[in-house]
């Protein structure tokens, strides 16, 4: 499936602060970046117009090591960029703090199914002229402080407009800021609206223009997850004359700078990664429409290589169109069995390397690999550890195996790694427990083919969408969650996974969501593994012919093409004509 030539009209600039594109170009964290590196490998296959941009990132995020008794320590990631990334020689200028940045980028190029290649650019600062500190701003993920994270976020948004232009992508560009962080684009596009008569005399009709070309994608359910910066930093780092205009604009509250707002501001079409997550979104931001396309995962990249020999042999057209995944419904239980087995024997061998632990390639295996922060809940499954050893010894042997980073200021997600540790000893014997330390995209793939179950524990409705599950369920891997985010949608009780919470007085955090949580686990997957295994095959092809065909990001990014890019009665605003590159 590609697009044809009539469907595109203009092309499209895709920002996000993080990439995830290969585990060796280190500029992501966790399931934004990935999202974002699956779109641009679904955009390539597509051959739709699209470019990335992000920063370069050169020390990673982190590298986690866990001590003997779960601790994590940090340190940098780096990596080398000449590596990887194709320097290019054109440079621009920005102004930070009264400043001039200078500013380079690094080119990756996305190659689709198809042999289509798109570009990524990775923004950098490490420049001869800058001064010392400027060199940094594109070094850490998430990293440093209020002044760091504020300055890298006109580096992504003002100065990825310019690198932009001064590579010869044009005036007719849509921009798509994937979460707030890139929002200051919309100023830098202003300004260039009103370049003839200053910034500080724009008008609704200048407004409109911007807003006509930005689509935004919020995937924050909580506002404590938004972007907010004081405004003497703002005026500081900005000027006085951009931060009077975010004023105006009415982006600035009690104070402060919220970078959601001005993205909503300034976005004509703006959507959540849920349907659940668009209404939790149309709560938060009630003067806002905001609408809801579901995140996906993208297919070929997050299938194993025993399934993805298997859909070959039976699904021919599956990787050009993954709606064929449909016809996974027609391939025997026998062969998607033996299939997982031999990608479950691949993880079995990837613990005993990492960990020195010997799993048992024939025991119900569950797993979990997510942030490890409080709202997601990791531990909830040890809310009762007698229960636990219960089911392990009475109704079939369970195996836990987990994975996942805590931010380097996390504590209380950093003790919640701990606290899976003191589990693991405390159930030595009887559950086998193990953590993989620094979970990346080559671990991923092993991890989400080679367990039984994805276990998925969020605090209800703060899981905006989730896609750790929807890449296990391309693997006939089904799903035990709590109805948020995508399972919502994807779920089909006893058909495509299971899911608990869900009953009267299972509250989050409540006694009765608790032994819902265990009651599944003893009552009804359990057993349907360890004794009928022909349901429990029946249940794992459901997941990818059901699941797999429609969550993935080839979906996605149609319904993004058709629904927010390029809908019918969209015209584009003409942007008026812009200053010449910067030269360098």
């Amino acid at each position: 499936m590609r697009l044809t030539p009539a469907v595109i009209r203009s092309k499209l600039g895709y920002f996000s602060m993080e990439i995830g594109l290969d585990p060796r170009i280190r500029t992501y964290s966790g399931g934004l970046g990935v999202l974002a590196g699956d779109t641009l490998r679904s955009a390539a296959d597509l051959h739709a117009p699209m470019v990335g941009v992000t920063l370069l990132h050169r020390n990673g995020y982190m590298r986690q090591s866990l001590g003997a008794d779960g601790m994590q320590q940090d340190a940098p990631y780096p990596w080398n960029p000449a590596e990887m990334l194709e320097p290019l020689e054109r440079q621009i200028s920005i102004r930070i703090e009264g400043r001039e940045v200078r500013i380079r980028a690094w080119r990756f190029m996305v190659a689709g199914v198809t042999g289509h290649t798109i570009p990524v650019y990775f923004l950098d600062t490490d420049v001869d002229g800058n001064d010392a500190w400027d060199r940094t701003l594109t070094g850490q993920l998430y990293g440093g402080d209020a002044r760091y994270r504020l300055c890298q976020e006109v580096v992504l948004g003002v100065g990825g407009v310019a690198i932009l232009q001064a590579l010869g992508h044009g005036p007719d560009l849509q921009y798509h800021m994937n979460e707030g962080h890139s929002a200051l684009l919309t100023l830098a596009l202003l300004q260039r609206q009103t370049r003839a008569r200053g910034l500080r005399t724009f008008t609704d009709a200048d407004v409109e223009a911007v807003r006509s070309r930005c689509i935004f994608t919020t995937h924050t359910p909580v506002p404590a997850g938004h972007d907010k910066f004081a405004l003497d930093l703002v005026q500081q780092v900005l000027g006085q004359e951009q931060a009077e205009v975010l004023q105006k604009l009415e982006c600035v509250h009690e104070g402060r700078l919220n970078m959601t707002h001005v993205a909503l501001r300034f976005s004509r079409y703006i959507n959540g990664v849920a349907m659940l997550h668009g209404e939790v979104s149309r709560d938060m931001f009630p003067r806002f429409p905001v609408n809801a396309i579901t995140n996906g995962v993208h297919a070929v990249h997050w299938t194993s290589a025993p399934f993805r020999k298997l859909f070959d042999q039976h699904i021919s057209q599956w990787r050009r169109d993954n709606l064929y995944l449909r016809y996974a419904l027609k391939i025997p239980t026998d062969e998607i069995r033996s299939t997982h087995a031999e990608a479950k024997r691949t993880l079995v061998d990837e613990i005993e390397q990492r960990t020195g632990v010997r799993f048992d390639p024939d025991a119900f295996t569950i797993g979990y690999a997510r942030r490890a922060t409080v709202y997601k809940r990791g531990n909830l499954i040890f809310s009762d550890t007698d229960r636990l050893r219960r089911i392990s010894r009475e109704v079939g042997k369970l195996q836990l195996v987990y994975a996942g980073k805590a931010h380097p200021q996390d504590a209380a997600g950093k003790e919640m790694i701990r606290s899976i540790f003191e589990a693991g000893e405390e159930l030595r014997g009887d559950v086998e427990i193990v953590f993989l330390e620094n979970y990346d995209m080559n671990l991923a793939l092993k991890y989400v083919a080679g367990v039984d179950l994805w276990l998925n524990t969020p605090r209800r409705p703060q899981e905006a969408s989730g896609t750790s599950g929807m890449k296990a369920a391309l693997n006939g891997v089904p799903s035990l969650s709590v109805l948020d985010g995508w399972w919502v949608e994807g779920h089909q009780e006893g058909v495509t996974g299971w899911a608990f919470g869900d009953c009267p007085g299972c509250d989050a955090d409540t006694p009765g969501e608790i032994a819902s949580l265990y009651d599944k686990l003893e009552n009804v997957i359990v057993p349907l593994y360890y004794g009928k295994q022909e349901e429990f095959a029946h249940v794992m092809r459901n997941a990818i012919a059901l699941n797999g065909s429609f969550f993935n990001t080839q979906r996605m990014l149609l319904q993004y093409l058709t629904n927010a890019y390029f809908p019918p009665d969209h015209q584009p605003a003409v942007p008026q004509p812009e200053a010449a590159p910067a030269r360098g």
